[in-house]
């Protein structure tokens, strides 16, 4: 037996809400206008609460099917799995479900993170190369400041050499020209030659030396004449002469290394050396500076110096800080000190061509 209840209703309250199930309130429609389904148990007695409950007889006959009139998407699907619940799927042999495959959202780095590792590379991307710049112009700047450095080393050198280049050493220039100075004997007289010039024949060498010194010799029609340096003995043969400018060109039978000349003009205050046989005595070095330079001299032109000379000079060079042979020392004023003269090289030079 099924006993049917029936909401309490007391005396005076208002309408009592309507029931799915009872005949009295047979309405087969709900408040918000959907039909209701007919009561399954249809045909047994009820009785409403006025009178208290009442068991009533329940009747075997069969209820009728409730039916709906409700749209079909208002029903659940039961045989629908739903897909906000884990679905579990049974491994083979194990008796065990597996378990849950991740969330969608789960399966995807969320953007949040991916943003700033691609700020913070693109940061030390930047750094890297802001450094590797700085590096690179370092090194651009230490290059120049080295090239800068070494030209000015460069510079330095040159100026330095062309400084010692004009620094009077009387030793050094000594020491260099005079295995080129000879003395020169000519019957009676004496004089001093020096090797010049890159034209000499093989096996032989070119010589300055003054006229007045083999005079006697040229006009005598000989030509022998003779270099003597220590115990050497070099025979050497007259082979031109200037007698207006006092000039000789002898040729030696031996080798003998030539000294450079300076064809240009010299300066007063030059310093100089003066190299020859004053007197017989021989390898004699005097020292002294350019006095003058007289271009308008009725025997041409002239350099003045004040280097001491004396007979048996004649013929020497006059040897410049540069170590090339300026001038052939030729006179010295009588009854003074310290005036000398010299016929320059490059008269020498012109009038002979052999330099």
């Amino acid at each position: 037996m099924t006993a049917t209840y029936e909401p309490f209703t007391p005396a005076g309250s208002p309408e009592p809400r309507r029931s799915r199930y009872t005949d009295r309130y047979a309405d087969d429609r709900y408040d918000d206008g959907y039909r209701r389904p007919e009561d399954p148990w249809a045909g047994q007695q009820q009785r409403s609460w006025e009178s208290g409950p009442v068991w009533a007889e329940t009747s075997f006959a069969e209820p009728q099917q409730p039916r709906y009139d409700q749209p079909a998407y208002d029903q659940p699907a039961y045989d629908q799995p739903r897909y906000d619940q884990p679905r579990y799927e049974e491994q083979p042999g194990s008796g065990q479900h597996a378990p849950p495959a991740p969330a969608l959202d789960e399966r995807r780095p969320a953007r949040g993170k991916v943003k700033p590792l691609v700020i913070a590379l693109v940061a030390v991307l930047l750094g890297v190369t802001g450094w590797q710049a700085y590096r690179i112009e370092s090194v651009i700047k230490s290059s120049n400041d080295l090239a800068s450095a070494v030209s000015t080393a460069q510079n330095r050198s040159a100026d330095l050499e062309k400084a010692l280049t004009n620094v009077f050493d009387p030793e050094g220039i000594s020491a260099a020209a005079l295995p080129s100075v000879f003395r020169v004997r000519a019957g009676d007289f004496t004089g001093t030659a020096f090797s010049v010039g890159t034209k000499a024949a093989d096996g032989t060498a070119n010589l300055f030396t003054n006229f007045h010194v083999v005079e006697s010799v040229w006009k005598a029609g000989d030509r022998a004449v003779t270099l003597e340096q220590g115990k050497t003995r070099i025979d050497a043969r007259i082979v031109k002469v200037s007698e207006a400018k006092d000039l000789a060109l002898l040729v030696a039978k031996k080798v003998i290394k030539p000294l450079g000349v300076f064809l240009g003009k010299v300066k007063a205050g030059q310093p100089v050396v003066v190299l020859g046989n004053p007197l017989g005595l021989d390898d004699t070095v005097t020292t002294g500076v350019i006095s003058a330079f007289r271009e308008d001299d009725a025997d041409g032109p002239t350099i003045q110096f004040d280097a001491p000379i004396n007979p048996g000079n004649s013929g020497g060079p006059v040897v410049n800080t540069s170590r090339k042979v300026v001038g052939l020392a030729t006179a010295k004023a009588r009854d003074a000190e310290g005036i000398g003269l010299a016929i320059p090289i490059a008269t020498a030079c012109s009038t002979f061509n052999v330099c």
